[in-house]
């Protein structure tokens, strides 16, 4: 945690900031969490100076005593509701953005920051916090972003949310096994729907077993999950109709990010049966262009250069991609990979931007999942395989080591 607050100072001076500010409806904000660790507060503040303090690299402020000891488990300095004189905001100042003005204001007083220049950053509710500035403003502060210098400081992670990713992770691998469990001990009738336990096996039931196996590895599903067959999966972020009955022949896209205390993120393709040429052909050249970007994937590498390298592989094989046909809905469609922590999609980026946040690094956690789509009514399919890696001391690491094979039965 010492490096991460001696990151944050760096880039403080770098963007010309006295100062971090962060307002967040609980210690859950991302924002927030990779200063906190894991604690349950509610509103709460964090406050951290550009050169630290002897005391404390950075202060939290809690606004309820019943949070005191989840605060204190942060290990920062605190700032009670007493020490805000909460009372006094609230008799003198009932409005939302009248009340965090005195508070934020009393905070940045007892962490002995002078009016200047802070950096903002939390997802709190919009209207209060840009009122609640411009009250601060008439005091001689004034306020930039500081979403992207807390993605930047975070994006390389600790022990703590490297273990924390691995417990996410290996959920997520059960809820595959699950899923590939079922598929393979599924029936195909002579119409070639498939059958499982006298019954049509629907998507609803695939999304019923993840849930539960999720559910007892203690994770949860804020943002749902994608079980897309055929055409529907050729359509990236299609979720899947959950009453469409399951065929023989056909692709199942299955993609996973359940949360812990920090993200996973996981994609496998599925056919039950013998697929047809284009899907076949399809999942080579997918499989292809993971085991490329795998070998590439080094400290140093741009991201972008990675997602070049694989548009030239698919580009050889006569499929379209966002390079050689801007726009596309066919063929490569999307970008290589994303950072994965404590937001789902986070540093590193496999766009074409300058600077730090689309160069990989030891210590940064990401996804590498090319696909290839066809969203033709009747005839398309979605492939897409999706590893989840850690960029580690010795090498990449998968954190989501599952079989690649389309068909359940070799799982």
């Amino acid at each position: 945690m010492a490096d991460r607050f001696a990151d944050l100072s760096a880039g403080l001076a770098e963007v010309g900031c006295e100062a971090l500010l962060v307002l967040a409806r609980s210690s859950q904000d991302p924002d927030l969490a990779p200063f906190v660790g894991a604690v349950h507060l509610g509103d709460c503040y964090l406050v951290a100076p550009r050169t630290g303090a002897a005391a404390a690299p950075a202060y939290l402020a809690y606004l309820t005593p019943m949070e005191r000891d989840e605060a204190a488990a942060s290990g920062l300095g605190l700032l009670s509701p007493e020490a805000l004189d909460l009372i006094r905001w609230v008799s003198e100042s009932p409005d939302a953005a009248d009340f965090m003005a005195g508070a934020v204001g009393k905070a940045f007083e007892l962490a002995g920051i002078a009016p200047g220049r802070i950096a903002l950053a939390g997802h709190g509710q919009a209207g209060v916090i840009v009122e609640a500035c411009s009250q601060l403003m008439e005091k001689g502060w004034s306020f930039v972003p500081g979403n992207g210098l807390i993605l930047a400081v975070r994006k390389r992670k600790t022990a703590a949310e490297i273990a924390a990713i691995r417990t996410a992770a290996e959920g997520t691998c059960a809820a595959f096994r699950a899923v590939a469990g079922l598929l393979a001990a599924c029936v195909q009738r002579d119409d070639g729907s498939l059958w499982l336990e006298s019954e049509p096996l629907r998507v609803a039931r695939l999304r019923d077993e993840v849930a539960r196996v999720i559910a007892d590895h203690g994770l949860e599903q804020p943002k749902g999950n994608i079980i897309a067959p055929g055409e529907e999966g050729g359509v990236p972020h299609s979720t899947g109709t959950p009453d469409r009955v399951l065929r023989a022949g056909e692709s199942l896209i299955v993609d996973l990010y359940p949360r812990g205390t920090l993200w996973a993120d996981c994609t496998r393709t599925f056919c039950v049966g013998t697929p047809p040429e284009p899907l076949a052909r399809a999942y080579a050249a997918v499989r292809d262009a993971l085991e490329t970007a795998h070998l590439r994937s080094a400290p140093g590498v741009c991201g972008w250069d990675l997602q070049e390298a694989v548009c030239t592989l698919f580009d050889r094989g006569g499929y379209p991609t966002q390079i050689s046909s801007p726009g596309t809905t066919v063929g490569y469609v999307h970008n290589l990979g994303h950072g994965v922590g404590y937001d789902l999609h986070e540093q590193p980026i496999f766009k074409k931007v300058a600077g730090a946040k689309g160069i990989l690094r030891e210590g940064d956690v990401f996804t590498l999942e090319p696909g290839l789509y066809d969203p033709t009514p009747g005839t398309g399919y979605g492939v897409r395989l999706e590893d989840l890696v850690w960029l580690g001391p010795d090498g990449l690491e998968s954190l989501t080591p599952l079989p690649y094979e389309l068909d359940p039965r070799a799982w």
